[in-house]
């Protein structure tokens, strides 16, 4: 925002805009504005073509490993294998270009926050104009349900009040007066002004955020651990294909067999499915977040979702009801009076100006209407008086009310009422009342004064000299109250493990307020001001440490978004205005509400249907849930495929003839990836929902170099059993391995897919327990049917099948063991790390 102050004042100090005639542009004039400011539109985005766009997503690490693993799978004959790969990595890349043509389509919904047309001063006349040909240095004329077409200064202004909630966060109208700024996309709510445009298309407030809208959305948490992971299998299938295929060369193996033995090897290492499993598992968890009231626009969003450790809110409309309620109507005691009250609903009640929120909550208050009144004078609102006055008749007699903001309020002050009698206001009780203001405003509240006399003599025209001499009644207290089920809400996620940061536009004493009736505990206050000349790496500390954020650009959250990323946390932003947009899509998950602005909802990746914000923990809870079992998939298949393929690369080096034939090899390994396809369907235990869960890839290389070689040891004890035990022939040698890599493979997906020892203190799900079974007795019927002969395979002898039996067993064990240590020493890291 600091950039739109600079571009303002060097518009301000051109030649252009100084001394402006006061009867507007001339036409010719204006053309030439026009000519050389270009034109007053918002989005310039230069789109990408659609193949580019489309061919550029095939850059990604994991994606480069599966088109080679289809290739190599169509040079061993292996179709079906390539037409599944190849068909799951073009959906993976065909959705990801919807989502980032999506994000296009957020910045084109901002033109439609301004209006098509605009009254301007051309010429000397009232002209009305497209938005897009208004120009800097146009005086553009402004009333009630315009909305502001440029960013302006005030010429002049009667009664002038602008909605502004969704780009500042500001939950009252805003009163503008003479050489106030007013920004593009505000609407007018009462009175009318003149202004002087200083900043027209991307320059302006709003033009700036639409500018982000159209950037790529910056690479989130999930996004991440995808591609660095799909780097780590790189480097991993690059280091073991080239030195199998050299080794195997070295010990006599022709050429064209090592060379199909090390890319079946490759294809082994490579978790095709990765696209697949983590498909389903968002689609799974999309429908069932659906049906709680949550609409996930960017499937990955819900990893994302599960993984954030901190969750940055704006507060107006997210948080509050962004519905101003009147909390308060107390006399000059302090104590409540349904006078003030009454008083106060006969002045909104008869009022002819706009009806504003602070009336519209007056209003709401119907049992207190008086209609045995009749309506003789108004003296209107002004900027400068700040205040409303009716003048009601009954009884022969006038009753002028006055309704206004404190400050413009104690000049005409003489009286107040007090235990039923009208008393003298002297020096201490006019402190007095100031003080007790000063403390309502201090905890938040928007404060009106009211105030009255009466005149025995009547009269039909009141001026404003006669607002003179009034009786001090009481004050009105307004707020944005918070949305009921809030504050079960927060609990819930502190308990959950996310920390909440407050980020706002609006000042920090209502923000204050609401965290104090949702006993939220403020760590930290910091203004949009304190940041501004602060670094970015300064700012981390910063960030950490506050909670609460208030009188922000839509810059500023952008900033402190980006530097709670920076380091390492997975953020969510929630929020629901036009300033919340860029703040929506930096952060890894963006989150808006049911009555966000159109804008904001298109930038989000997740929205909140539902007028109850308690779905958002059920969402969290989902996306755990559905984390969760995507890194079942990745724990399985990275340790176990490492350790069986490194066995068989290392078997490679010693026999004279291939461990396993290429077509054997991708058999296992379509077996074994088909097993996994029921872990969407599967249990999580509480533990990995109670906490964020995230990628770790120190914690992966950890599980692999771990549970890999206890893999390759049991293939290497069957590996020697069968050369010097059972004296195995070549095809009863590859046979016996290929049921062992096999088994051992599937069997530790009920141990791997939980934490707890022994495995069965965790229940998977029916389906898991199927899918086990069937893809074991996949193996068994091919490999001991006619079906074998396809593959090579023979019938495997009774002794063998007690002694896989027995290895099967021992594995287990060793793996529970490797398991309870592995997770003991991770917890202990975690623990030393935090304390």
């Amino acid at each position: 925002m600091a950039e739109i102050s600079r571009e303002a004042n060097s518009l301000e100090n051109n030649n252009d805009t100084r001394e402006e005639p006061s009867e507007g542009l001339t036409s010719h004039e204006a053309r030439r504005r026009y000519r050389a400011y270009g034109a007053n539109e918002i989005v310039h985005a230069k789109k990408k073509g659609i193949f580019i766009a489309f061919l550029s997503k095939f850059g990604n690490p994991l994606v480069i490993i599966l088109l080679f693993a289809s290739f190599v799978s169509a040079l061993t004959g292996e179709w079906v294998n390539f037409v599944v790969i190849f068909a799951m990595i073009l959906f993976s890349v065909v959705i990801e270009s919807y989502q980032e043509y999506q994000s296009e389509e957020a910045a084109e919904k901002l033109k439609h926050k301004v209006a098509v047309r605009v009254v301007v001063m051309r010429d000397g006349e009232k002209k009305e104009v497209l938005v897009s040909h208004v120009t800097i240095g146009d005086l553009v004329l402004l009333e009630i349900g315009d909305v502001v077409p440029a960013d302006a200064k005030v010429l002049s202004s009667k009664d002038f009040h602008l909605d502004e909630s969704s780009l500042t966060g500001e939950s009252f109208p805003v009163e503008k007066g003479e050489k106030d700024e007013v920004w593009m996309g505000s609407s007018v709510v009462n009175g009318e002004a003149q202004v002087r445009v200083v900043r027209i298309g991307k320059n302006t407030q709003i033009g700036q955020i639409a500018d982000k809208l159209t950037h790529k959305k910056p690479e989130t948490d999930f996004e991440k651990g995808i591609r660095k992971f799909g780097l780590l299998i790189m480097r991993i299938t690059i280091i073991l294909v080239f030195f199998i295929f050299i080794t195997n060369i070295f010990f006599k193996h022709d050429i064209f067999s090592s060379l199909l033995f090390a890319l079946a090897l490759a294809v082994g290492l490579t978790p095709e499915l990765l696209p697949m499993i983590v498909t389903v598992n968002l689609s799974k968890g999309a429908m069932r977040m659906a049906k709680k009231g949550v609409i996930v626009k960017h499937l990955p969003a819900i990893q994302n979702f599960g993984s954030m450790e901190i969750l940055c809110t704006d507060k107006t409309g997210t948080i509050t009801e962004n519905k101003i309620r009147l909390e308060r109507y107390e006399n000059a005691k302090g104590g409540e009076d349904r006078k003030v009250l009454s008083l106060a609903y006969l002045n909104s009640s008869y009022q002819t100006n706009m009806k504003s929120p602070l009336d519209d909550a007056i209003l709401a208050h119907r049992e207190v209407e008086d209609a045995s009144f009749q309506k003789t004078d108004e003296i209107p609102f002004d900027f400068l008086r700040k205040r409303l006055s009716v003048v009601l008749r009954k009884d022969g007699r006038d009753l002028l009310i006055t309704k206004g903001a404190p400050e413009g309020m104690w000049d005409i002050t003489r009286h107040f009422k007090e235990d039923g009698k009208v008393v003298h206001l002297d020096e201490y009780k006019l402190a007095k009342l100031k003080e007790r203001f000063v403390k309502l405003s201090s905890e938040g509240f928007r404060v009106l004064t009211i105030a009255y006399k009466i005149n025995n003599v009547t009269k039909d025209t009141y001026e404003q000299s006669d607002e003179k001499d009034l009786i001090f009644l009481g004050f009105t207290a307004f707020l944005d109250p918070p949305k009921k089920e809030v504050k079960e809400v927060l609990a819930s996620l502190n308990r959950h493990g996310v920390d909440l940061k407050i980020l706002t536009g609006d000042n920090e004493q209502v923000t204050a307020k609401v965290c104090k009736d949702l006993g939220i505990p403020v760590s930290g206050l910091v203004l949009g001001k304190d940041i501004l000349h602060v670094s970015d790496e300064a700012l981390i500390p910063l960030v950490l440490k506050a909670n609460i954020f208030a009188r922000l650009t839509p810059d500023e959250k952008e900033r402190i978004i980006k530097a709670l990323k920076k380091t390492g946390k997975v953020v969510g932003f929630m929020g629901d205005g036009v300033n919340d947009a860029i703040s929506l899509r930096a952060a890894d998950v963006g989150i808006s509400v049911n009555n966000a602005v159109d804008v904001a909802k298109e930038s989000a990746d997740i929205i909140l249907v539902t007028k109850s914000l308690l779905v958002l923990k059920e969402g969290i809870k989902e996306g755990r849930q559905t984390f969760a079992n995507t890194m079942k998939y990745i724990y399985m298949g990275s340790g176990s495929n490492f350790g069986n393929m490194f066995s068989v690369s290392v078997a490679s080096l010693f026999l004279p003839f291939l461990p396993m034939l290429p077509i054997q090899i991708l058999l296992n390994n379509l077996i074994y990836d088909l097993s996994q396809l029921t872990l969407p369907a599967d249990r999580v235990d509480s533990a990995d929902i109670e906490k964020p869960q995230k990628w770790d890839m120190g914690f992966i290389k950890k599980f692999i170099y771990t549970f890999g070689p206890i893999s390759s040891f049991f293939d290497m004890v069957t590996f020697l059993s069968l050369l010097y035990i059972f004296k195995a022939s070549v095809p009863f040698f590859r046979t016996g391995w290929f049921m062992e890599s096999l088994i051992t493979q599937i069997v530790i997906i009920l141990m791997v897919r939980t934490r707890k020892v022994p495995f069965w203190k965790s229940k998977p799900s029916r389906i898991v327990v199927l899918g086990v079974l069937i893809a074991i007795l996949s193996g068994i019927i091919i490999t001991q049917s006619r079906l074998g002969q396809i593959f090579e395979f023979v019938s495997l002898s009774p002794i063998y099948w007690i002694f896989l039996l027995l290895i099967i067993t021992f594995y287990i064990i060793f793996v529970e063991l490797a398991k309870a240590w592995f997770y003991r020493k991770a917890d202990l890291h975690i623990y030393k790390t935090h304390h």
